[in-house]
């Protein structure tokens, strides 16, 4: 009985080790699907996840780049939520196919509805142009909680590729040339269009979270084939 009471520590403990190794590179917002075709439009969703077990998901304020600043943005309607969308002024005006433009928007926020422990919601945005010459968009997130606390998802990806401590939701874009033909939306692709599912694909930062879950995995294999081997040397 003692071996076994051992063994289902040693797998309890892998359990926890892959937990802990895992769910603090999810817990963070995320734009999916993370890449996008330069030049075109897009249909975007953030998603936020509350990792907060004694309050609740309040308010979501997403900053958009006033250095490449996107002429066309709608959102789509989220039950029990409102939603706010500020123009302002560019510290420049920029030269798109369309004329100058000298005001875009700079934030939308969502507020009123609740996010829970367990669960998570997603935003969707429809925007274009995308610009070209430049190869990801940083959306700096504020995450607000019921306790008054105040989450700052804004550090930009690191340039040796790891992952910060809160990391912003980065939209990887594309080359036209080396995109699928489907892979442009048009401007109505906001309000009109199917949601995103829920299972969609994650966004790239996500791919840490699978290596570390992945390496978690092949811990918790490790402990159960040391189990079985301990387990068959022992005397009849």
């Amino acid at each position: 009985m003692s071996f076994f009471r051992r063994a289902a520590t040693v797998l309890a403990a892998t359990t926890a080790l892959t937990a802990a190794l895992a769910l603090p590179a999810l817990a963070h917002v995320t734009i999916n699907p993370g890449t996008a075709v330069a030049g075109g439009f897009t249909k975007v969703a953030f998603r936020v996840p509350n990792e907060r077990d004694g309050a609740r998901t309040t308010k979501i304020e997403v900053t958009f780049p006033t250095d490449h600043p996107l002429a066309f943005v709608s959102v789509r309607p989220v039950p029990g939520w409102t939603v706010k969308v500020t123009e302002g002024k560019l510290p420049k005006p920029v030269t798109t196919e369309h004329g100058e433009l000298t005001e875009a928007v700079t934030t939308i926020a969502w507020s009123g509805g609740e996010i829970g422990q367990g669960e998570f919601q997603e935003f969707e945005v429809s925007m274009g142009r995308l610009p070209t010459g430049v190869d990801q968009l940083v959306f700096p997130t504020k995450q607000t909680y019921s306790s008054g606390e105040v989450v700052s998802w804004a550090d930009a990806p690191a340039a040796d590729g790891s992952e910060p401590e809160h990391p912003a939701p980065v939209l990887k874009l594309t080359p036209p040339a080396e995109a699928s033909p489907t892979a442009h939306a048009s401007p109505a692709a906001g309000p009109t269009a199917a949601p995103a599912a829920s299972g969609a694909a994650p966004a790239s930062s996500d791919g840490t979270a699978r290596l570390l879950a992945g390496a978690g995995l092949a811990v918790g294999v490790a402990g159960v084939v040391i189990a079985a081997l301990a387990l068959r040397r022992r005397p009849s």
